[in-house]
């Protein structure tokens, strides 16, 4: 019975990796967390890949991945993460853009910042991708905002069916 508890214990064990400049893949990595503790009681710790971009794996079994896109490219700590071996662990990958967060974009910006990026990185193999809104500023004003929380919330939602 302890050994049974303990290795779903270990199932529910989930990191929330990202890296962010504007905040939008910050507030996304956090609705993630909150929904996987709330609706699945997983343990879950957020880590900012900026701040801390080597955070030890070896104790997770779900690592969700984001990143926001700037200048058509994924924050270089995102992409650094993604080296990393994710051998029988379960990877989810998200991504903020405004790009994406425009419906007539959308599956063209998961083409191009998610699979194409992911192509460079055969090993890791995501149950699920998606790619969200953004906010784009210009002199410390916002000029574009088009992010979506509740988008974020019921896709986890359905994600987390996938790691219990």
């Amino acid at each position: 019975m302890v050994e049974t508890e303990t290795k779903q214990m270990g199932t529910k064990k989930t990191l929330t990796a990202f890296a962010t400049k504007g905040g939008v893949t910050e507030e996304a990595a956090c609705v993630i967390a909150n929904v996987i503790r709330q609706k699945y009681s997983f343990e879950v710790e957020v880590v900012n890949l900026r701040k801390n971009p080597s955070p030890n794996l070896t104790q997770y079994k779900n690592t969700f991945i984001g990143s926001g896109v700037r200048m058509g490219r994924w924050y270089k700590q995102a992409l650094k993460f993604l080296e990393n071996n994710f051998e029988d662990k379960n990877v989810v990958i998200f991504l903020s853009s405004c790009e994406a967060g425009d419906p007539k974009s959308h599956e063209q910006a998961i083409t191009k910042y998610i699979k194409n990026v992911l192509e460079k990185y055969p090993h890791v193999k995501p149950v699920a991708v998606e790619a969200f809104g953004g906010r784009m500023k210009m002199l410390g004003k916002t000029i574009k905002d088009n992010c979506d929380m509740e988008k974020v919330r019921a896709w986890v939602e359905e994600v987390g069916k996938k790691l219990t």
